[in-house]
């Protein structure tokens, strides 16, 4: 009976104190609901365009079927050409920019809500977890902020998705293991082709971490992956460095012409 009563008693302060001060979904600003756990409402989590199925088997990438003599019908992937040789694979959650994901993001990286990271980094791994498969202790490695950006935000978007997914997977975070040796700025309004000269050669391991990635497959973490120049610059670095194999793991994913309607 006390604990019964302890229950109702906790219900209706949690009901006052939705009333007194409600909380508001820092993607859409609408009203939270008692069901509804963290930063963000349901309705803007139930409305994430989900990367389509099939996908490529090694960059995770959506990719029409098309009919051969073999069955089953065999996978065509031009994305992977752009892709590292040495990237084992690559997932992720969603198509941005989008009217759903595309404020989830948002939140994390400018408005200041990293909080949001937590719940990004369980819907990555529930839409890419096989990409651990046969790991056993797994290596997070963030994408580095350079230090301008990261005095002015306070912490690293891929840092805290990075320590979600070590959190849910008994890995560890590298936050250290690499640098960028110069300021990049924003590659938002770039073609391909200056995204590359962008972050050519922007990245380096510390000497000091060199023994810790030596000979191992590490996994890098970023929020979105785009045209893959960011990762890849970051992915020559770890290999130069030492490490033997990379995957890339992120939240968002930018569609490529051939995806667009």
């Amino acid at each position: 009976l006390r604990g019964a009563l302890r229950g109702a008693l906790r219900g209706a302060l949690r009901g006052v104190g939705e009333l007194l001060l409600p909380r508001a979904c820092v993607a859409c600003g609408g009203a939270m609901g008692s069901a509804d756990r963290g930063l963000a409402c349901g309705a803007c989590w139930s409305r994430l365009p989900l990367l389509p199925k099939p996908w490529c088997p090694r960059c995770g990438h959506p990719v029409p079927l098309r009919s051969t003599n073999h069955r089953p019908p065999a996978i065509y992937c031009a994305l992977c050409a752009q892709l590292h040789p040495r990237v084992e694979g690559a997932r992720s959650v969603c198509w941005v920019p989008h009217a759903a994901s595309s404020p989830l993001l948002a939140a994390l990286k400018y408005q200041g809500w990293w909080g949001i990271a937590d719940a990004m980094s369980m819907r990555m791994l529930r839409a890419g977890g096989a990409l651990l498969d046969g790991v056993d202790a797994p290596i997070f490695v963030p994408v580095p902020l350079a230090p301008g950006r990261m005095r002015e935000r306070g912490f690293n978007q891929s840092e805290v998705l990075a320590r979600g997914l070590a959190r849910r997977t008994a890995g560890t975070v590298l936050p250290d293991a690499l640098m960028r040796l110069r300021e990049t700025g924003t590659q938002t309004q770039l073609t391909p082709a200056e995204r590359l000269v962008n972050v050519h050669s922007a990245f380096a391991v510390p000497e000091l971490r060199r023994v810790a990635i030596g000979g191992r497959s590490l996994v890098l973490v970023d929020d979105v992956l785009t045209t893959g120049a960011t990762l890849n610059a970051c992915a020559v670095a770890l290999l130069d460095g030492g490490a033997s194999h990379i995957r890339y793991w992120t939240f968002g994913r930018a569609r490529s012409d051939a995806d667009r309607p």
